[in-house]
């Protein structure tokens, strides 16, 4: 019998439905047996983020059900908004490709000063799996420069290294100036950490603010205990035990008000979501659930934890969860806080 195009129409949509259907009823097992997950980096090889995702790349196979073959990428631009926006808008839906973005990259929409046209995302929309540490940054000082402690800050400028808006070392020492008054000077468009740590060598800028302290620590110890440089102040939602230990005065014990600690927790919850792990939108529940908890067995996981040592990586994980939950929190802040911080960050000093 012959088929009008309405019944071949028809018979296309039924069938598709049915397949979506019977992809919807698989198991997670049986859907990542012999699938592929895909784990995207927003930077280059062999930065700090390249490193935490590969080393979960390393172990998170074995913890997800059905066991897929798990292989990392990068994908880098414009400072990890590339790949967030390809997440968010491009990116399969179904549980086979998370990444690895810039920390800041979530709160753009909020406090930024990015473009809108170019934060194509709802970051609470994100289907968040974790991150890896919980990063406080600090603010340090080159012996050069004659500051000794944050308090010199109120009398005394700081040149200090920038690699752009939207990026730790040029947010953070904007907000330290419009809150307290400290004085900085930002001298950015350093393309990354690596090249600001190289002009504070050279003596082309005096400090950096917004330094990760696992990341100094890990890789320019020598520098502290040659006391070439100078820790100035910790910069996190929770105060590090052994920056506390060392003396060095933690940004929420320095604010006035309460709008100030508001201002603060909003603008350092970036730091709690250091290396942050996510998925596109709109992942299937089970799914979704599986990788967050594969992801929280990795941070347990003993070979995981061994790597991660022997690298120097510190970990101080976050659940998917609690994630959601913080960036949730932070999009609450009351407008007036808001405004207050965005008129601080805008690129004018």
């Amino acid at each position: 019998m012959k088929m009008t195009g309405f019944a071949n129409f028809l018979c296309f949509a039924l069938a598709g439905l049915l397949a979506c259907a019977e992809a919807r009823a698989q198991t997670v097992e049986e859907f990542y047996r012999g699938n592929v997950l895909e784990i995207y980096n927003g930077f280059t090889v062999g930065s700090g983020y390249d490193a935490h995702m590969r080393l979960v790349a390393r172990h998170i196979g074995k913890h997800i059900p059905g066991h897929p073959t798990v292989v990392p990428l990068n994908m880098e631009g414009a400072g990890s908004l590339k790949l967030t926006n390809w997440l968010y808008n491009v990116a399969p839906q179904d549980g086979t490709v998370i990444g690895v973005i810039a920390r800041g990259i979530p709160f753009e929409p909020l406090v930024g000063i990015a473009p809108p046209n170019t934060l194509l995302f709802e970051a609470t929309k994100f289907t968040w799996i974790g991150s890896t540490t919980d990063e406080v940054s600090v603010c340090a000082a080159w012996e050069r420069a004659g500051i000794d402690e944050f308090s010199d800050l109120y009398e005394k400028e700081l040149i200090v290294g920038g690699v752009g808006a939207g990026g730790d070392p040029d947010v953070f020492p904007r907000i330290l100036d419009g809150v307290l008054g400290a004085k900085f000077r930002i001298v950015s468009g350093y393309p990354g950490g690596a090249d600001l740590l190289f002009a504070m060598e050279r003596g082309e800028v005096d400090g950096r603010c917004g330094w990760s302290w696992a990341s100094l620590i890990a890789t320019n110890q020598r520098w502290l205990d040659e006391g070439k440089v100078k820790i100035l102040i910790q910069l996190s939602r929770a105060p590090h035990p052994d920056l506390t230990a060392m003396g060095v005065p933690w940004i929420m014990d320095l604010a006035k008000t309460e709008e100030d600690r508001q201002l603060f927790r909003m603008i350092f919850a970036r730091g709690a979501v250091g290396r942050p792990f996510i998925a596109p939108p709109n992942l299937p529940a089970d799914r979704a659930a599986a990788l967050r908890q594969a992801f929280e067995d990795t941070m347990r996981d003993p070979e995981f934890l061994a790597d991660a040592h022997q690298a120097r990586l510190e970990i101080v994980p976050m659940t998917g969860e609690e994630a959601q939950q913080l960036i949730a929190e932070v999009y609450a802040t009351p407008r007036p806080i808001v405004d207050r911080a965005r008129a601080m960050l805008r690129p004018n000093f």
